[in-house]
């Protein structure tokens, strides 16, 4: 199946999480889905039931990690994934799987969105070496005075940081 194209002719990718932070990991995600499409827009997910203080400095960290790439836009939503995909007019759902678990998930996901919305999703596996790395463990490690520097991109700083 060739992926739709948004209203420019560009197939772009939907690339959605809380990115809380932003890793290496989804940098490479990134990299990698611009060898399928023309761009790919990073969508920061807001729970409506939480008060996400941080939100902005992680928009601001990403657009900053991608400054000068005209292929990169990073919006928030706090809609369903399907419906932003569909009113953006992207071509997929970009999601990452670093284990069994992610994959199980991400399939239920996957046939959900393709049933309800018509959007397909394109998995691809994290590179081994970067399969340990989650934002979860970022927090975590964080959170008990680690450095995180190497789970990020270079650069990069927390968007949680206290």
């Amino acid at each position: 199946m060739i992926p739709k194209s948004d209203a420019t002719g560009r197939r772009i990718a939907l690339f959605p999480g809380s990115f809380n932070p932003f890793t290496r990991g989804h940098e490479s995600l990134v990299t990698r889905a611009l060898s399928m499409c023309d761009g790919v827009t990073i969508a920061i997910g807001i729970n409506i039931e939480k008060k996400d203080a941080d939100t902005e400095s992680r928009v601001r960290a990403i657009r900053d990690l991608y400054a000068g790439d005209p292929r990169i836009d990073v919006v928030t939503y706090s809609e369903l994934t399907g419906e932003l995909a569909k009113r953006l007019g992207c071509a997929f759902i970009l999601r990452g799987v670093r284990n069994t678990a992610d994959f199980e998930y991400e399939m239920n996901m996957a046939d959900t969105n393709r049933r309800l919305f018509g959007i397909e999703t394109v998995l691809l596996p994290a590179l081994p070496e970067l399969a340990w790395i989650s934002s979860s463990t970022a927090r975590e490690l964080e959170r008990f005075g680690h450095n995180v520097s190497e789970l990020l991109p270079s650069g990069s700083t927390p968007s949680h940081t206290k």
